[in-house]
């Protein structure tokens, strides 16, 4: 499988079967997306919680391509009386076997909610992180989350390939904790995410890497897809 990342939680996977997933479309009000909204194709998309910067351009992205809408069943129920058909609902713990693959949400310990025209919060459900395997080889999003110790049960479990973990702090891990995090889940490589977007998440993505085993810690070129 061929995995880019796009800044912020955006991350793109083309499988060997030549099937096109996007999580988290975060584009339109992204300086840093390498992505034109306009362009994007995708046959799947997968979002971990319902914040604007997550759920992004879901809606526009689904109703031009048609794709394949992945989340938890609050999220997607929201995105069916929005117009969207083509959605599937899941919920932390919970697999499914997909012609593309297999999908697993995990816990996330963080909100998901979207801001009415009135300003006020609505909430949809839990937040996730997703376990994407295919290809015989696994992708872990993390999506937006604190540490927590069941990281240690996941790793255990899931040979991980490749883990996205957020380092930004102030909203999920802060550097320490994304640390001990990448100890835990045992991943063999991993990207950092969800930093430098804007100032209340500035982080270097080198400080995080330096310190993980060498060779396991990566911070690609956006847009760049690479080989796992």
């Amino acid at each position: 499988m061929k995995v880019a990342f796009h800044g912020h939680a955006v991350v793109s996977v083309v499988t060997h079967g030549g099937t096109k997933l996007l999580f988290d479309p975060f584009i339109t009000g992204h300086e840093q997306c390498d992505l034109n909204l306009s362009k994007v194709e995708v046959d799947v998309i997968l979002v971990t919680h319902a914040h604007a910067d997550h759920l992004g351009d879901t809606i526009e992205l689904a109703k031009r391509t048609g794709a394949h809408v992945i989340s938890t069943v609050e999220i997607v129920s929201y995105l069916s009386s929005q117009g969207l058909n083509n959605v599937h609902g899941m919920q932390p713990g919970g697999a499914h076997n997909f012609p593309f693959g297999r999908i697993k949400f995990t816990p996330a310990i963080h909100g998901s909610s979207i801001t009415l025209e009135n300003g006020k919060p609505y909430e949809l459900g839990l937040a996730a992180g997703i376990l994407l395997t295919a290809d015989n080889q696994t992708v872990y999003h993390l999506g937006d989350t604190a540490l927590y110790s069941d990281m240690q049960l996941i790793g255990n479990r899931e040979a991980i390939d490749l883990a996205f973990v957020p380092i930004g702090d102030n909203f999920t891990m802060g550097l320490e904790d994304a640390i001990l995090a990448t100890e835990w889940l045992q991943a063999k490589r991993v990207v950092p995410i969800h930093y430098n977007t804007f100032p209340l998440i500035e982080q270097d993505p080198y400080a995080f890497i330096n310190r993980l085993p060498e060779g396991v810690g990566y911070v690609p070129k956006l847009g760049e897809f690479f080989e796992l």
